[in-house]
């Protein structure tokens, strides 16, 4: 595993690495976005993502040695490369950008202060990866029989989205599908909050229309959550397959999913508010269709 050193925060590679955390438009045009945290990493890995580029703090990380050697504290057994390769081969790019690296990933080591002014939250165990961009799309899902997906209408903050999917994989959901997204999907924020829940439940980006289209084809149950012309949502059977359809908490959802609903459902409001969070509502919605299924 190649590593290397850096100590400035005016490296290429540690100004590149703030780029992609802080701008969407650079992580569309590298096709990377950045993980932080082992475990965040490990979700990621198990996915089938592949990382480039890794930062290690080694005092943060607590190794016992380097991390040139010491892989196997940092990077499961069966660690992901590019292409399967035992070799590595990159080019670079003015800025630090990498492109068509094979093999295995480059290790950057950095020290402690370096490392606290690049990582988004403390406790991440010194651990930061860049990580190439894995496109899914509605026909890439593969769904059981009967399934439960979560459909979030222009979800605009990350970590209301991040939140959803930590419900969404606590509830064993199969898919998220994030209409006419206002958030990248690879946004930081989005991922820490998901606790790498964006690598544990399959999670697509589409438009409004090409969803409802992919539900009907599947016969999936269209149910909205929504105030008007709704039934309480315990009395409404989510045993079949079933999408939980939910929008924006001031907008609520587009008169285009009201009308290809096959059911209106709402939670009971006993309050003088008339709203609840997202992620709120998705996780009772969830945790009702978990009670339904396992009765």
């Amino acid at each position: 595993m190649k590593t290397e050193q850096v100590t400035s925060a005016q490296n290429p590679k540690i100004r590149n690495l703030l780029l992609l955390q802080e701008k969407s438009r650079a992580r569309r045009e590298q096709g990377l976005f950045v993980v932080e945290g082992r475990r965040e990493l490990q979700h990621c890995l198990e996915a089938g993502f592949t990382v480039r580029t890794v930062f290690v703090c080694p005092e943060v990380a607590g190794l016992s040695s380097r991390p040139s050697e010491a892989s196997g504290e940092i990077f499961p057994a069966d660690f992901p490369t590019s292409s399967g390769a035992t070799s590595t081969c990159h080019s670079e790019e003015a800025g630090g950008r990498r492109k068509n690296l094979a093999g295995e990933p480059l290790v950057v080591e950095i020290p402690e202060p370096l490392y606290r002014k690049v990582a988004y939250r403390e406790g991440t165990e010194g651990v930061i990866a860049e990580v190439e961009v894995k496109e899914r799309r509605l026909e890439d899902l593969e769904l059981p029989e009967n399934p439960l997906v979560v459909v979030l209408e222009a979800v605009e903050k990350p970590g209301n989205l991040g939140a959803v999917l930590r419900s969404a994989d606590a509830a064993r959901a199969d898919a998220v599908i994030v209409c006419d997204p206002l958030t990248d999907l690879w946004n930081p924020n989005l991922i820490r909050a998901s606790l790498g829940g964006i690598f544990t439940v399959p999670t697509v980006a589409a438009t409004s229309e090409e969803t409802i289209a992919w539900l009907k084809a599947h016969g999936i149950r269209i149910l909205t959550a929504q105030l008007q012309d709704s039934s309480w949502y315990y009395d409404v059977d989510m045993t079949v397959g079933t999408a939980l359809v939910m929008g924006t908490e001031s907008t609520g959802l587009t008169d285009i999913w009201r009308r290809a609903a096959d059911a209106h459902i709402r939670i009971p409001m006993l309050g003088r508010l008339d709203s609840l969070n997202v992620s709120v509502s998705a996780a009772i919605l969830l945790f009702e269709a978990v009670r339904q299924r396992n009765s």
